[in-house]
């Protein structure tokens, strides 16, 4: 079940079936054109709610109301009771906006869901192929009159995305109207309720810098910053659970809890769902006195009144990272003089060093998470000739394999597992409805991961069990050197990814080969499995010794065949003849590559030195591993997929010689007699 799926399934359950469904026979997709119009079963009757809305709207003064699909702390993943736009509209992709006017719905989204979309809308519903900005605001402008108000949410608006429509709107004389009452959730009667499990604390094992020490290291960069900021304002739900080492469960994937923090020179206000916080928690957070490490429990939902109470002390200055903080709390910070932002918070920042502690769990996290993939990789070798298992079936199997792990708490994203035409779609996951037969004839791709308490895992292996073509082994082969030439670079710390991405992609470019994602994103220590601001993209901050990241190049051929090699890699002191303060990277994926699609010929001395390092590494510590947890017949199959490729090509030449001499002592011995 892909992440969609699940997310319409929590939210029917949730809503107890009062969502009307009309079912007809025929076709997967609707035809609104048809006399009577044609709705595929999986459609959701949307016209109650719409009617709610518009009813609100009026009430509010407002002519259009803007729907985004995501929540209140701008997350990658959503919880269910933030699925405002699948309520809606019945479609439950990852990615869109929703615009209802007063006699007119539509749905903006990418060409990864428009089939979707077809197949989960009503005829209440048009469906527009794009996802800008732009295109929004010029259906706006033509379907909403002059001065006329356009609602939204400002807690669902990132402080970005409201300039972009201001820019667009305020020239056509339309006014964005802040509505902080959200007005879905109004008419959402049944809205699926927050988890009621206690937020909980990380043991002490896997803590090496308490929440007491962060709070002071934030304050040292507040004191040192010379804008002088009194506080420091958190709105992406990871700042908060790093900084008191807290962690929950109310968004899919990801240990996070709904929170905000406010932290000054002298204070700690943590906005929190309190019926969640045991008295235990209480204690930890010292919340019953008022000193500079009391941490001051607030409801949720006062963050705005605390905020906007805070702005009216003289000599304030709030500092912020616009990237994750919502424009309800931006348009709070006034005057401008009062306001000091920056990309990302100082907790981000901080976050995305690991500390030595965080480090050697997230390698110990990675070496038991490598024993799941081994398995799911030698079990597949061993049932897919038998014609019988699926794209589904192999995804399970390895999330099994992952719950058997010490310290395992789930998977950390939804995995892909995608066979032949599928895995040509980069981010595809299976579901009963695509999920197709795994056989030796095609290539399968497997992007998976886990939540350990210890760390988050990332993973993506590309394997054949039959005979590739010799395309297959050469697109293979050129993603493995662009994987290794990121991996072996020496490079001054403080360089920023963007500015070696090319590595990636160079040995696919001489071919004219591409791909269309980006080359790597950070790893969390039980936090998201894409952890930012570290990566390769441009907005990712520089390199530095003790982060994590991933490094994913892939190659994608439509409707035939896709491939990813993706490792995590943590960043490490390079020994250079000359200089100081060089940086290089070290792999802790620890499960070797499909030895069948590799083309040795094409790869370079260095990269095949690279490669049998690596694996004389996974042969060094999870021979250990598989020792240690008794899986002899796992250990037999990493030994024999890690032979070093220089070895044998050694060996090779040497028994070719060997056969030439022979064949020359023969030929002379025969001459002499």
């Amino acid at each position: 079940m892909t992440f969609s799926d699940w997310l319409l399934v929590g939210t029917l359950l949730a809503l107890g079936g009062s969502w009307n469904v009309i079912h007809a026979d025929g076709g997967s997709e609707r035809n609104c054109s048809a006399i009577p119009p044609y709705l595929p079963s999986t459609v959701v009757n949307t016209t109650l709610r719409l009617q709610a809305l518009r009813e609100d709207m009026s009430s509010f003064n407002v002519s259009a109301y803007i729907i985004p699909g995501t929540d209140a702390h701008l997350s990658e993943y959503i919880a269910p009771r933030d699925a405002r736009m699948a309520f809606m509209t019945g479609f439950t992709g990852s990615a869109g906006t929703a615009v209802v006017t007063l006699n007119k719905a539509v749905l903006w989204t990418d060409s990864r869901y428009w089939v979707q979309a077809e197949r989960q809308m009503d005829c209440n519903w048009e469906l527009e192929r794009d996802v800008s900005i732009s295109s929004i605001t010029d259906w706006l402008i033509r379907e909403v009159s002059d001065t006329d108000n356009i609602g939204f949410d400002p807690f669902l608006f990132s402080i970005q995305t409201y300039e972009s429509y201001s820019y667009n709107l305020v020239p056509a004389k339309l006014m964005l109207k802040s509505i902080p009452d959200n007005l879905v959730d109004r008419v959402w009667t049944d809205r699926p309720l927050i988890p009621p499990d206690n937020l909980i604390r990380l043991p002490d094992r896997v803590v090496e810098r308490t929440w007491q020490m962060k709070v002071e290291h934030i304050r040292t960069q507040m004191t040192d910053n010379p804008y002088k900021p009194t506080a420091v304002l958190l709105s992406a739900l990871d700042e908060t659970a790093w900084l008191f080492n807290l962690r929950g469960n109310d968004v899919p994937y990801n240990p996070f809890f709904y929170s905000y923090t406010l932290l000054t020179l002298n204070e700690i206000w943590l906005f929190v769902h309190k019926d969640r916080v045991t008295e235990d928690l209480k204690l930890y957070l010292n919340s019953t006195c008022y000193l500079a490490h009391c941490v001051q429990l607030l409801e949720y939902e006062q963050v705005r009144v605390m905020l906007k109470n805070y702005m009216t002390t003289s000599g304030v200055k709030v500092w912020i990272g616009t990237e994750y903080t919502n424009y309800a709390l931006y348009e709070l910070i006034t005057p401008e003089e009062k306001l000091l932002t920056s990309a990302y918070s100082p907790v981000l920042t901080t976050k995305a060093v690991k500390d030595e502690t965080e480090q050697r769990i997230l390698r110990d996290a990675h070496v038991r998470d490598a024993v799941a993939v081994i398995q799911l990789l030698m079990w597949l070798e061993k049932v897919v000739p038998e014609g019988k298992e699926t794209e589904m079936t192999a995804a399970y199997y390895v999330n099994e394999c992952r719950s058997k792990q010490k310290d395992s708490r789930g998977p950390s994203f939804e995995t892909i597992s995608a066979s032949g035409p599928n895995a040509a779609l980069a981010h595809y996951s299976p579901s009963n409805a695509t999920s197709r037969k795994l056989t030796v004839d095609e290539m399968y791709l497997v992007d998976s991961g886990g939540q350990y308490l210890d760390g988050t895992t990332d993973i993506t292996r590309t394997v054949h069990w039959g005979t590739p073509t010799d395309m297959q082994k050469e697109a293979f082969t050129r993603v493995l050197m662009g994987n290794i030439e990121i991996s072996r670079t020496i490079f001054p710390s403080g360089t920023k990814g963007v500015n070696m991405e090319m590595l990636g992609r160079r040995a696919l470019w001489e071919v004219g080969l591409n791909y269309g994602h980006g080359t790597g994103h950070g790893v969390g220590n039980y936090f998201g499995v894409h952890e930012w601001p570290v990566g390769f993209q441009s907005n990712n901050i520089p390199f530095r010794e003790g982060m994590f990241t991933s490094i994913e190049p892939g190659y994608y051929k439509e409707n035939d065949f896709g491939i990813r090699i993706e490792d995590v890699v943590v960043i490490v002191p390079a020994h250079t003849k000359y200089g100081h303060n060089y940086l290089t990277f070290e792999t802790v994926s620890l499960v070797p590559y499909d030895r069948k699609l590799i083309d040795t010929s094409l790869m370079s001395t260095q990269q095949l030195q690279w490669l049998d390092n690596y694996y004389l590494t996974i042969r060094e510590l999870m021979g250990a591993e598989l020792d240690r947890q008794g899986l002899t017949e796992e250990k037999k199959w990493m030994l024999k997929h890690t032979v070093p490729f220089q070895r044998a090509t050694d060996s090779a030449a040497i028994s070719s010689l060997s056969l030439t001499l022979t064949a020359l002592a023969t030929a002379l011995l025969h001459n002499l007699l």
